[in-house]
């Protein structure tokens, strides 16, 4: 590790292949920045019988008038890219000086949902797709009948899946095109606890967790602003700016005065991602009423989309079936990882370089007085 205060020009050693070893690298580089980290321990433990933890690092006044968040592993295997961001910006001294001297405070949430980071899984430890799961859960849930439709062809009991599975989702998709198809199936449901984008019967952890860190950082500051970051949609190494906020114009206008005016919206399907309920920035606006919130997910892009959803759809028919022999079961788990996590120093370096323009955008939109 870098002594304290170094500046690392090799962005790429801040990226990890455990996530014991990204989550070690996030806690020094939180103590070499002289931060307290506070962890919030996961009940089980991971892949290798490591702690799990939802780590949370803090820089500024508790009762900064402006509050940056930047998280990672909202889909647990996705925070291979976040955690390296993130840990590249605790070691960026020029950024962090920058954060002191407009008064922003930072706030660092690491692993989400850790589980999933750890066991090289997209959803959380009940197998739930934790930006889903945001939803009002004391009122009926709705449900995805088109989803309902292919369910059974999403996730098939036989894997590779047999040719009439094949042939119902490209009928579905004839018929509906690819993006109706992408959105039956990525939209969210309730009622198919093994299947793809189940959004659970109830609160995650993860879920109750994240509001609990939200009511210690958000519920004292004017103005918070959110970058979640993301990987698997979109072309490789190239990250979409993805309004996150509430369907409304003024806080997409205020998106793109901060990052430009290539924020994309799921709201008038200018996003390569299709509308979906239950995200986690829900959780802003109810945790920190007072604040006026602009959040945006960073997408990068990995693999192909046919690519990314067969390897969903392998890791969860491997899940629904545990005894499967053990090198099928390597195999898939590899496959998922490969789709989520590009791990080549090119993919890397382009990343980290978005990740840190972001940012920085962020503590300038935050700084304005208007």
């Amino acid at each position: 590790m870098p002594a304290p205060g170094e500046r690392v020009t090799d962005v790429t050693a801040h990226f990890s292949q455990t996530y014991a070893q990204a989550r070690q690298k996030f806690l020094e580089a939180s103590a070499q920045a002289g931060l307290d980290v506070q962890s919030h321990r996961h009940p089980l433990r991971g892949h290798d019988g490591e702690e799990l933890a939802m780590d949370v690092a803090r820089l500024g006044d508790p009762h900064a008038h402006s509050v940056l968040i930047l998280s990672s592993a909202c889909h647990g295997v996705e925070g291979y890219c976040g955690s390296g961001i993130q840990v590249g910006l605790l070691h960026d001294s020029d950024w962090m000086d920058t954060a002191r001297r407009l008064g922003v405070a930072v706030v660092w949430i690491h692993a989400l949902n850790p589980h999933g980071f750890s066991w090289w899984r997209r959803t959380t430890h009940e197998n739930v797709d934790l930006n889903r799961n945001f939803v009002d859960f004391s009122q009926p849930l709705p449900r995805n009948v088109e989803y309902d439709a292919i369910a059974h062809a999403v996730v098939p009991d036989v894997w590779p899946p047999p040719a009439e599975s094949e042939a119902l989702l490209y009928a579905y998709a004839s018929a509906h095109g690819e993006r109706g198809l992408r959105a039956a199936i990525s939209n969210g449901q309730h009622h198919h606890p093994q299947g793809l984008f189940y959004a659970g019967q109830a609160p995650t952890w993860s879920h109750l967790t994240l509001r609990q860190v939200l009511r210690e950082h958000a519920r004292q500051c004017a103005k918070l602003g959110w970058i979640d970051f993301h990987t698997g949609l979109g072309p490789c190494g190239v990250g979409e700016q993805i309004f996150a906020g509430r369907d409304d114009a003024d806080e997409l206008q205020r998106a793109r005065r901060w990052w430009g005016p290539k924020v994309t919206s799921i709201f008038d399907d200018s996003s390569v991602s299709t509308q979906v309920r239950g995200t986690i920035g829900h959780a802003a606006y109810e945790e920190a009423p007072q604040a006026e919130v602009t959040a945006m997910a960073l997408e990068y892009g990995t693999q192909a989309p046919d690519a990314v959803i067969s390897a969903l759809r392998a890791d969860q028919w491997m899940q629904n079936h545990p005894d499967r022999a053990s090198p099928q079961r390597d195999a898939i788990r590899q496959q998922l990882r490969d789709v989520f996590y590009v791990d080549t120093n090119d993919w890397k370096a382009k990343v980290f370089a978005q990740g840190r323009e972001a940012a920085q955008q962020a503590l300038m939109g935050l700084a304005r007085l208007a």
